[in-house]
């Protein structure tokens, strides 16, 4: 792992931020290198406000969306929720649905089937609408590309309302609003909310104009900081404050859904990284493995008997989600070896009984263990279906533009991608793409980076300096949790393997009277270094271990080095 220690802030800045809030230069700096340079900035980073949300009327089209919804209902027509089946999909359509049903009866939702219909806003929905006397879909996290298919719903004489948040292309869809803070004529002053946050300013506009604030729709922001989390945008802006009050709901006054959720996993207070881990892997493991319809009746349920049956079952999902990533990783794993590939610049890998719904999380899986651009194929249907991952620093979108000639459709961005392509294609593809992939990728990248924001001591970690630390929460893009280097340290002779299968690192570290203890996930081939006697240095975050009561401070190990 090459580490990259963050530039030292000047000085000067550094010394009048730290006298203006009555801290250290450690916590100074952090600041500044989060771009927080005044008093004033700094309030409102530590004390997030929703008074600092902004007039949701701000964003293009908001105006012809809310009027669009207040007529239909005042014609009492009927409301179709349509959202992918993704967290962001599937937290949007529980929160529109969920918001609208509390003042109006005729909605129902739409999520589409992952293997029949495939990703947004699908024929089949549309034809759905039609037979059923749907007149309007509101479609969330998905849409903003959707020519053909809103074109189609028009002539069928179904309105579309589009709610997204990925990138426009040079033409919108022809529906009544398109609420999007990327497009280019959008003055919206935040740009990187979810599409769940998206749906968020349109009740919050639908609520402006029924008399409520936004303390009123407090109740809808635990669904906004999972998808907030899930969707992995920026934690900065306005998407800090909405994760900020969001997890306070979760940690406070959860849903039903979630309540019954949190009951399987016994965790009494969690951080936007708890929501990743816990509640967004099941939220998704329902579209994943069977339909994620099943996850929105769980997160709109109010019926705490009922949400128990569900989150049993979504568990259930969640873990023959986990059985069948780790099966088909290991036999992806294995033939890379087979065929003998460790030492090519790409890994793609192909069986036909892989499932579908978890292929993108095996590409990230094979990239812990062969970091570099990565494609997992399976069979779908009479074609090969591909999720793409990339590293760091790399645009796997145009490494796979340049291999289009064997390609039938593809799309994503940079990190991520989907294709499929006709089987006889495949070895021409996967050869095109490694050729394409060592012509463009500088090597460097290929080694995975780690970034740290400053050397410190040992002696410098106390509980008030770690209680400081946590107001930087909720952390994610943008807001990284601090990770921190301290040299010259030597193990207390107690360091173990542990963990059933003895990957992890459990250490006690020490440099001069200071001593911590350390744990690292999937660092035990790490242990020699660490236990060799000799002095050695280590990149790592500051949390708290709790054990039979007692809460301690320990460092969670990101790398160690000689």
């Amino acid at each position: 792992m090459r580490w990259n220690i963050l530039p030292k802030s000047d000085s000067e800045n550094s010394l009048e931020i730290a006298q203006a809030l009555g801290v250290d230069d450690t916590i100074a700096d952090l600041l500044l290198q989060r771009g927080i340079t005044t008093f004033d900035e700094a309030k409102h980073f530590f004390r997030p406000s929703l008074d600092d949300l902004h007039d949701p009327f701000l964003m293009q089209d908001m105006m012809l969306a809310v009027a669009r919804i207040e007529k239909a209902i005042e014609d009492k027509e009927n409301i179709l929720v349509f959202g992918d089946y993704d967290v962001d999909g599937t937290t949007s359509v529980a929160l529109m649905s969920s918001y609208l049903k509390t003042y109006y009866p005729n909605v129902a939702t739409y999520i589409p089937d992952r293997y029949d219909e495939g990703y947004g806003v699908s024929y089949k929905g549309i034809d759905f609408a039609e037979d059923n006397g749907f007149s309007l879909i509101i479609s969330l996290d998905c849409g903003v590309k959707a020519i053909e298919k809103v074109a189609y719903a028009l002539e069928k004489g179904v309105d579309f309302i589009i709610c997204d948040h990925h990138r426009p292309g040079p033409e919108l869809p022809k529906a009544i609003a398109v609420l999007d803070p990327k497009r280019d004529d959008c003055n919206y002053p935040f740009d990187e909310l979810c599409g769940c946050g998206v749906g968020f300013k349109l009740i919050q506009a639908l609520g402006s104009r029924r008399g409520q604030t936004i303390e009123d729709l407090l109740l809808y922001l635990d669904l906004v900081a999972t998808a907030i989390g899930a969707d992995i945008v920026p934690i900065t802006g306005e998407n800090r404050i909405l994760a900020y009050f969001g997890l306070k709901v979760i940690n406070s006054n959860p849903r039903t859904g979630y309540k019954a959720i949190l009951k399987q996993v016994k965790k009494e207070v969690l951080t936007i990284t708890d929501v990743v881990f816990i509640i967004g892997p099941r939220i998704n493991a329902a579209g994943r493995m069977k339909h994620g319809n099943h996850a929105v009746t769980l997160l709109v349920e109010t019926d705490m008997n009922k949400a128990a049956v569900w989150a049993a079952e979504i568990e259930q999902f969640n873990l023959d989600r986990r059985e069948a990533d780790k099966r088909i990783t290991e036999e992806a794993l294995k033939q890379i070896v087979k065929n003998k590939e460790e030492d090519k610049m790409t890994t793609v890998v192909f069986q036909e009984d892989w499932h579908k719904g978890v292929i993108g999380i095996v590409a990230s899986r094979l990239i812990e263990t062969y970091y570099r651009p990565t494609l997992v194929f399976t069979k779908s249907g009479d074609k090969l279906a591909a999720s793409a991952r990339s590293v760091s620093g790399f645009d796997v979108y145009n490494a796979l533009e340049k291999c289009s000639e064997f390609i039938e459709q593809f799309g994503g961005h940079k990190y991520a991608a989907g294709l499929t392509l006709d089987e006889k294609d495949f070895e021409n593809f996967k050869n095109k793409f490694e050729q394409v992939v060592s012509e463009s990728i500088d090597p460097k990248l290929l080694q995975p980076k780690l970034a740290i924001n400053m050397e410190i001591d040992l002696a410098g970690i106390t509980p008030k300096f770690y209680r400081i630390l946590k107001q930087f929460a909720p952390f994610g893009p943008g807001n990284p949790t601090p990770v921190f280097l301290t040299q010259n340290l030597t193990e207390t002779g107690y360091g173990k393997c542990v963990g059933d299968d003895k990957s992890h690192l459990r250490i006690t570290v020490k440099q001069g009277i200071s001593q911590y203890v350390c744990i690292g996930f999937g660092m035990g081939d790490k242990k020699s270094i660490a236990c060799s006697g000799k002095p050695f240095k280590a990149a790592y975050v500051i949390d708290e271990n709790e054990w039979q009561g007692n809460v301690s401070l320990q460092l969670r190990l990101k790398d160690i080095k000689a």
